[in-house]
């Protein structure tokens, strides 16, 4: 069974974030794989949106041997589990208890509707890059 290196960035903005923190990272060990990195906690400003809920976010790096499209499905059914209701409401963005992002995985490209790899914003985030270069560092 092949394992594949995927880098997931990680937000949340309501309820105990850091705890939440915990508890993603958990679940991905149970529902994706080996958590073999992860990066220190960042609070950050909402990004798109307007909200008073101040942003934790980090990122990790996960051995996994999910294809691409069972990685999102694990992903989305562990924020379904977290409490969360929906990616956005009329293409806005909203507080959310958790958001999961696939940033990167191995170094395929994927271009569906619904599933796009590398992520398209993720170098316009400083959010995503700052966690994500410090693990970067560390592999």
């Amino acid at each position: 069974m092949a394992l594949h290196k995927v880098y997931l960035g990680l937000g949340s903005n309501i309820g105990n974030r850091k705890r939440n923190m915990r508890e993603v990272v958990q679940y991905m060990e149970s529902m994706i794989g080996t958590v073999t990195c992860q990066s220190a906690l960042y609070e950050t400003e909402p990004w798109g949106f307007e909200s008073p809920n101040l942003f934790i976010n980090m990122c990790v790096c996960v051995e996994t041997p999910l294809a691409p499209r069972q990685l999102l499905e694990a992903t989305q059914e562990i924020e379904k589990r977290m409490g969360r209701v929906g990616k956005s409401v009329n293409h806005e963005y909203q507080d959310r208890i958790i958001d999961i992002d696939i940033l990167i995985y191995d170094d395929i490209t994927v271009d569906e509707p619904d599933l796009k790899i590398p992520h398209p914003l993720m170098k316009e985030r400083d959010f995503v890059m700052t966690p994500l270069n410090e693990i970067l560092k560390k592999k």
